[in-house]
């Protein structure tokens, strides 16, 4: 059973506990949404999910209800131990009291190489989490996140969206990602100040070309996103080099889409 929000303000208040602004706290507390976001993340029994800021432990227990085995992960003691309280002796349940940022994510997922990340991600660690896991994570092979509205249209941007920017591109050289859903300010304990997006993340095989070489590129140019590539990226990609790679140097950097960024970072020198 999952938490409503008169259990969760419960369990807060009956350990002394409140939501940390400083760690981007925000709980849902409507068993719809939990169920709703298992539901979307299409996991079952034999799957194995991690979960980053587990919270109070509402969509743990939704993940649960699927079948799926869960590896919840909570930075903030506090809540640490009420999780052990709620979730001692449940089965399918291991809990780790850890930073997700400075984790060592191949010892906690050894072993398996198809994971799911399923979370309600606090605002302030939501891209930097995202876009690390992507670098460097590949044993989870798929996402579902719940992030700032914003946020979750930035990493599913398309060329040509104002949305679009650096995240866009490096979450499309290693995925496919996708809005599947919204999510009200209503729904959050405390209640936040912007509305939050479901997205989709499913990992891919990436294009042929440096990742180093092309997040350098993509970064310095939207660095100067206003400026025409010319003038963001003079001094790295020459005239030749653009006709080469087949992009207008009068474009900006929104214009270009993933293969277009593969192509100029194969005609452009380190």
């Amino acid at each position: 059973m999952t938490h409503s929000r008169p259990g969760v303000r419960e369990l807060l208040t009956g350990r002394g506990l409140a939501p940390r602004r400083e760690l981007g706290q925000n709980f849902v507390a409507d068993p719809n949404t939990v169920r709703r976001i298992a539901h979307l993340a299409g996991v079952g029994p034999g799957d194995r999910v991690v979960e980053v800021g587990a919270g109070l432990g509402s969509l743990t227990l939704a993940l649960l209800e699927t079948g799926a085995s869960v590896t919840a992960i909570e930075v903030d003691r506090g809540l640490a131990a009420t999780l052990r309280e709620l979730f001692t002796g449940t089965p399918r349940v291991e809990l780790v009291e850890a930073d997700a940022m400075t984790l060592d994510w191949d010892e906690l997922l050894a072993g398996r190489c198809d994971w799911v990340l399923v979370a309600n991600l606090p605002y302030n660690v939501a891209t930097p989490l995202i876009a690390d896991l992507l670098d460097g994570v590949p044993a989870i092979t798929r996402m579902l996140v719940l992030v700032q509205r914003e946020v979750g249209e930035r990493l599913a941007a398309a060329a040509g969206t104002s949305a679009y920017g650096a995240l866009s591109v490096k979450v499309a050289y290693w995925a496919s990602a996708r809005v599947v859903g919204h999510v009200p300010a209503s729904v959050f304990v405390p209640r936040p100040h912007v509305e939050s997006a479901l997205v989709e993340i499913v990992r891919r095989a990436p294009p042929d070309v440096d990742p180093g070489e092309l997040f350098a590129l993509v970064r310095r140019a939207f660095g100067q996103r206003r400026k025409m590539l010319r003038r963001s990226l003079a001094g790295v990609v020459s005239e030749p080099q653009f006709v080469a790679a087949g992009v207008a140097p009068t474009d900006r950097p929104e214009d270009l889409d993933l293969d277009a960024w593969c192509r100029l970072a194969a005609t452009s020198t380190p």
